[in-house]
């Protein structure tokens, strides 16, 4: 297995119990595939550096996780399709 990073920006205007049921979405993508979450790290409502849709704010959401190496592709197959998704990136972690 092998370890990666997601930090994804959920849209602003979103309450509390959405954003909850965003972040269980992308949990349970995560687990369903076999992956490991090692840590989820949310770091809430910030100011974008740049305008995004005529959004200035994003809610920001950092999980470190282990997983086969297919998982990265499903996970932004779902974060493309998902439209409370401005931006996501995954990257692969160094051992």
């Amino acid at each position: 297995m092998n370890s990666y990073e997601v930090l994804y920006v959920i849209t602003p205007e979103l309450d509390e119990e959405t954003n909850q049921s965003v972040l269980d979405k992308f949990a349970a993508i995560i687990t369903d595939n076999g992956g490991e979450i090692v840590k989820t790290d949310v770091w809430g409502k910030r100011k974008l550096a740049y305008t995004i849709d005529y959004k200035t704010e994003g809610y920001y959401v950092l999980v470190d996780f282990n997983a086969a190496s297919e998982l990265p592709r499903e996970l932004e197959r779902n974060f493309k399709n998902d439209e409370r998704i401005l931006r996501y990136m995954v990257t692969r972690k160094e051992a």
